[in-house]
């Protein structure tokens, strides 16, 4: 006899984490024409993440997504971000002047697309790194606070 009493919520939750993550990606791309972007996407990744290590544990969420990976995802979607800025600034452009990158005249909006697209992909990286290691911070402490005092 199985003496695991949740396994409907497993089996819920692996089937809901995949469309949450697909749903994340349908923010992100159609964040250019409507709500959503790179911020809202960050965000629905994370929960799936955080969904997750809900369901099946903290330990098993930082196998499956480590936390070293999340402070590096961080990292690169500040990398992302700031590197759109400098290549239209090396283009002879301000800082996040989208038609320079690609020395676009002023009635063309090629360079502003992929800009916007460098951008709220950075975003996105930088808010599901940053989110993940939040909660990683503070469901480490969980044992931690459990033998304190109680």
């Amino acid at each position: 006899m199985n003496t695991d009493h949740h396994v409907i919520l497993r089996v819920i939750a692996k089937m809901l984490i995949p469309v949450i993550a697909m749903f994340a990606f349908y923010v992100q791309f159609h964040g250019d024409f409507g709500p959503g972007g790179g911020f809202q996407a960050g965000v629905i990744i994370a929960v799936a993440v955080i969904l997750y290590a809900l369901v099946f544990g903290v330990p098993a969420a930082m196998r499956a997504v480590p936390p070293v990976f999340t402070r590096s995802l961080a990292a690169v979607g500040v990398m992302i971000y700031a590197g759109v800025g400098f290549w239209a600034m090396l283009q002879g452009g301000h800082y996040l002047e989208y038609q320079a990158l690609f020395h676009e005249p002023p009635g063309e909006h090629h360079g502003q697309h992929i800009g916007i697209l460098g951008i709220e992909l950075g975003v996105l990286c930088g808010v599901s790194g940053a989110m993940l290691t939040i909660f990683y911070a503070f469901a480490g402490r969980v044992a931690e606070i459990r033998d304190e005092d109680w």
